[in-house]
């Protein structure tokens, strides 16, 4: 890897070292090698996709470098936009986190191991426009996560993002590179709910933790001589999540040293939507490597198509346009500067609706400040309300109520343009 001969190289590897003995722990080998293929259509799910609030918008984001306000600091994020973008075509989310050094615009055109064919680790050129992807910049080019500050920029990128583009909210990614495969294990942890899936390749526990108990779908990848950020540590990572995941413990079969190879292994035993799976390689701390010859290659690391074939196999159905499968009932009560407002949401589909968001426009002057039984992001404006664990699910026929209480400074009109899982619902 062309990083790799950089004069400043051996100065970041102290420091990662410093930082994985603070961060990591000893794992025990586990594992039983089966068959990746087989595995994932065990654990793929298909569920509604979810449209952000950008769909359906004349985008005013553009690919290129963006700077964004987080945590009272300046950051910023490279975008890339799908070739022919449909603004009613939700799009998978893929977030490329950069290496201790690195930066955004290396994760964006894959220069610093080929040009192009190893942008975004080799997932741009595989998604052939069916993915959006972003590359932010680390502070100090690192990804410390001081105070949650880094997984604060990544809610307020997604939050931008998908207010102004057509992202489906259940196919959101994240993965990188040793401190940028750190920082997708924190988003692992931290942020479960959110992103569908992980790949963790050659990380430690240098960015924190916060959380880590939910599930969540897993790929760790690690290099057997990694002298950088040791594969002990690795697993003892992916070990949190063969737990929170509900698997069976197994003891995974690894290459032989010298060999050049690689293998992996899925668990088994995973709850429903939750692989965990580990690819094992006869290499040092590299990120595109391949076998029958040392360092990194572009073009040749099998990498890439394993992450890819990973994150692509939860798949959405999309529904089809202009067709109404759900209707909803609102009545407000209102007081001086508050309202309560309740929504009854009915499935007239004939399926069950499996995992659900409810968006819907507040009138001016309105802001939620608390609600019950679904969650509510943003506050104002154009609100989603995602489902709560225990209703989750609504079979045909079947209805849910929630609601929230917001503050109102004299406009108490009910809540508009109600849409489901990104279909319009009719309003009674």
């Amino acid at each position: 890897m062309k990083r790799t001969r950089s004069l400043l190289w051996p100065a970041m590897v102290a420091v990662l070292v410093v930082l994985s003995m603070g961060g990591t722990a000893l794992g025990r080998d586990q594992g039983e090698n089966t068959q990746l293929a087989a595995s994932r259509t065990a654990a793929a799910s298909v569920r509604p996709a979810a449209a952000s609030p950008g769909c359906g918008k004349t985008p005013t984001l553009t690919s290129g470098t963006h700077t964004i306000q987080s945590s009272g600091k300046n950051r910023s994020f490279i975008l890339r936009i799908p070739d022919g973008y449909d603004r009613s075509r939700p799009y998978r989310l893929v977030l490329g986190l950069h290496w201790l050094g690195g930066t955004s615009t290396d994760v964006a055109t894959g220069r610093t191991v080929e040009t192009g064919t190893w942008a975004y680790y080799g997932l741009q050129r595989l998604a052939n426009n069916s993915a959006i992807f972003v590359a932010p910049q680390g502070l100090n080019n690192g990804w410390a996560n001081s105070g949650g500050e880094d997984v604060t920029l990544v809610d307020d990128m997604i939050r931008r993002i998908e207010a102004d583009l057509c992202v489906d909210t259940t196919q959101r990614f994240a993965l990188g590179f040793s401190y940028g495969a750190a920082m997708s294990y924190a988003l692992a942890c931290s942020r479960a709910t959110v992103f569908r899936a992980v790949a963790v390749q050659s990380g430690g526990q240098l960015s924190g933790c916060s959380g880590g108990t939910q599930p969540i779908a897993y790929l760790g990848v690690h290099g057997l001589r990694d002298s950088v950020l040791a594969i002990s540590g690795g697993r003892a990572m992916r070990d949190r999540f063969v737990r929170n995941n509900g698997c069976t413990p197994q003891n995974p079969p690894e290459p032989a040293q010298g060999s050049l190879t690689h293998r992996i292994t899925t668990y088994s035993g995973c709850s429903a939507g939750h692989p965990v799976a580990w690819a094992a390689f006869d290499e040092g701390h590299i990120a595109a490597p391949q076998d029958g010859a040392p360092g990194d290659s572009g073009s040749r690391t099998w990498l890439p198509q394993e992450v890819w074939k990973f994150f692509t196999q939860f798949t959405t159905s999309n529904p089809s346009p202009g067709t109404s499968t759900c209707r909803v009932t609102t009545t407000v009560s209102a007081w001086n500067t508050g309202l309560t407002s309740n929504i009854t949401i009915t499935n007239t589909g004939a399926t069950a609706i499996d995992g659900w968001s409810l968006a819907f426009t507040l009138p001016d002057g309105q802001t939620v400040t608390s609600g019950w039984n679904a969650d509510y992001s943003p506050a104002s404006g154009r609100v989603t309300a995602r489902n709560a664990s225990h209703n989750a699910t609504i079979a045909p026929g079947a209805s849910i109520d929630i609601g929230f209480q917001a503050a109102h400074t004299g406009d108490t009109a009910t809540p508009t343009s109600f849409t489901l899982n990104g279909t319009a619902c009719a309003l009674t």
